[in-house]
């Protein structure tokens, strides 16, 4: 049988044209290609604690095995707001999701119209940009600038307009490290209730502060009613892979959220939402204990960073660390990751896929620590040939 193809040229939507490859897909594909020590991608290489795989194989031995609750299975959105920093409710204010990327997708597609102005911190998480692509928002950066990555308040209110609808903010900050502080939030608490925008917080690495303090932004004066919050179980419990994230918002900004997230997921995977459920009541010592060990494998990678050549900023929270990699005399980022793969063996990401609005970006390397300590001790000593 004669077989036929479309062949009306390329069939990716002009929108999203420019994105192309995820930049954390190729660089995983070039750590195999080269057998190279992958620190682009944020993933362990460790597994989940023996508490939190038994509460999924319960689950699915409880029979927990079919849809769920579209917005979340209650015993998950209940031991989300018995955690959360002030009283919400959870069938009305609490949207889980798979994973905390689709919660960026359902926000946007679900509150941002076309033409909406978005305001957007980079270096950035690369899905912001994509999503406000999908739905032809208006996007106007603020650049966090090296080394210190603070906000730069004469940038920051040059930003904000009365056509302004949301600002995007990410603390602790992925890549930089970043956790913004009180005078921070503060201003952009500020400057949103001054123009009447709302802010999405992206909190995913809300239990991975090394130094320093996470303050969500919904806890400041007049911010509760127009803050979405968005915090993710993957990174806090080691189970990346089953990209469970929820969104916590007042009810009148849930109502889009949720109208968006019963359109593309429904719901998300039901016996890892109970399991969620058991992993979120989890004793202070499991929290206290997890920051140190990250603690740990953050001063191995930053030490050995310096005492290769880097100039490095230490993270004061997530799993990440950008180290200017200028001194080894490389025309870019992604020049000198194609080196390190190759000559050292190991990977990192080139954050300039990071940046939409400056160069500064080209100067840098992203590398994860999430590593187990034996790993990081081998990528140091790969890294040596670079000296």
């Amino acid at each position: 049988m004669d077989q036929f193809y479309y062949d009306g040229g390329m069939t990716t939507a002009n929108r999203l044209e420019q994105f192309g490859e995820s930049v954390f897909a190729t660089w995983s594909r070039i750590a195999i290609e080269n057998d190279a020590i992958n620190l682009g991608q944020g993933f362990p290489d460790f597994d989940a604690p023996e508490f939190v795989k038994e509460a999924a194989i319960k689950a699915i031995r409880d029979g927990e095995n079919q849809y769920s609750r579209s917005a979340g299975h209650p015993l998950l959105v209940q031991a989300i707001a018995d955690t959360f920093e002030f009283p919400v409710d959870p069938m009305e204010e609490v949207t889980v999701s798979c994973g905390s990327t689709e919660s960026i997708s359902n926000v946007i597609l679900g509150i941002i119209n076309p033409g909406d102005e978005v305001i957007v911190i980079e270096p950035f998480y690369d899905s912001y940009t994509a999503c406000l692509a999908m739905v032809g928002a208006t996007v106007k950066m603020v650049t966090l600038h090296a080394p210190n990555f603070t906000l730069d308040e004469v940038e920051l209110r040059a930003a904000f307009t009365d056509k302004t609808k949301m600002i995007i903010i990410n603390t602790p900050h992925n890549p930089t490290g970043r956790v913004f502080t009180k005078e921070e939030l503060s201003l952009i608490a500020e400057l949103a209730i001054k123009h009447n925008a709302l802010v999405l917080s992206d909190e995913v690495y809300d239990k991975l502060v090394l130094s320093g303090k996470h303050i969500p932004i919904a806890t400041l004066p007049e911010m509760q009613q127009r803050t979405i919050t968005l915090r993710s179980l993957g990174k806090v419990f080691s189970v990346t892979g089953w990209k469970i994230g929820w969104a916590v918002a007042p009810p009148q900004l849930t109502e889009g959220i949720r109208c968006a997230h019963q359109f593309t997921t429904f719901c998300a995977a039901t016996p890892l939402q109970v399991a969620a459920a058991t992993a979120l009541r989890a004793p202070k010592s499991y929290y206290d204990s997890y920051t140190e060990e990250y603690r740990q494998r953050r001063d191995l990678l930053v030490e050995g960073l310096l005492a290769v050549g880097f100039n490095v900023h230490s993270p004061e929270g997530t799993y990440f660390v950008l180290a200017d990699h200028t001194p080894f005399g490389f025309e870019d980022d992604i020049s000198f990751c194609h080196h390190l793969a190759k000559q050292c063996k190991v990977v990192g990401i080139p954050p300039s896929a990071f940046y939409a609005q400056s160069n500064d970006g080209q100067g840098l390397v992203r590398f994860a620590f999430c590593k187990g300590l034996e790993t990081l001790k081998t990528a140091v000593q790969r890294l040596q040939s670079l000296g």
